[in-house]
């Protein structure tokens, strides 16, 4: 019965620690996003800075939001995967690892959570 406890706190926290890193840096670029005026980012993938800034912002921000809720919690992690696959092995992919780790890591947990989905302590409880 306690290991259980134990499982469903730590699925809670693989949701919500990695999640809530992983806005502070969508919410800057969300900011940079309605901010208006002329979009300076990265186009890793070819789709134009703008594209690349929205598919961002919803794999940085709003797909991190949904997964602390724990609602389509794996659906939620595979754009935010998506993102963070892009940002280490495209946008960081000539880098050496410690330029690329912070989106290995995120990536690592985005999978895991796909993988084994939000636990007890989530809309999506079962």
């Amino acid at each position: 019965m306690q290991k259980k406890i134990f499982n469903e706190i730590g699925l809670l926290l693989l949701r919500v620690v990695p999640s809530l890193m992983m806005i502070t840096h969508g919410y800057g670029k969300f900011k940079s996003l309605i901010a208006g005026g002329e979009i300076k980012f990265a186009n890793p993938i070819g789709i134009g800075a703008a594209p690349s800034l929205f598919l961002a912002v919803i794999g940085e921000l709003v797909c991190p939001i949904i997964i602390i809720l724990g609602f389509k919690t794996r659906w939620a992690a595979f754009p935010a995967a998506i993102t963070m696959a892009v940002a280490a092995f495209i946008t960081h992919g000539a880098d050496p690892l410690a330029k690329k780790e912070l989106a290995l890591l995120y990536l690592t947990s985005f999978v895991v959570i796909m993988l084994v989905g939000p636990g007890k302590y989530s809309f999506d409880r079962k």
